[in-house]
């Protein structure tokens, strides 16, 4: 399974669209810096039967580096994240259980 691109997504967007990939880009970045800057200003983003993005703050807390054990405190943060739609959740995992298994 192999991860997509910000230029494949562009590809196959402009593919169905019948923009050109520059206009497709530009679409693409802008969406993006939107919800990046919607995000930024403490706001969510809700996208009906996709999901809804939105920012979580984290308290402080010890944690530990795995490799030499020192703990190490990290303070308060804000971290953004993604929440499935169900009607998304369903539809990804319809799919998944339709194809056949991958031995390896």
């Amino acid at each position: 399974m192999a991860n997509t691109t910000k230029h494949d997504l562009i590809a196959e967007v402009s593919k169905y669209t019948g923009l050109t990939q520059g206009d497709t880009k530009i679409v693409v970045e802008e969406l993006l810096e939107t919800v990046a800057s919607i995000l930024e200003h403490g706001n969510s983003i809700e996208i009906r039967g996709f999901g809804t993005f939105y920012s979580k703050s984290r308290k402080p807390r010890p944690a530990r580096n795995p490799k030499t054990g020192e703990v190490i405190p990290l303070q308060k943060r804000v971290v953004p994240l993604f929440k499935f739609s169900g009607e998304l959740k369903k539809t990804i995992t319809d799919s998944l259980q339709q194809q056949p298994a991958v031995v390896e």
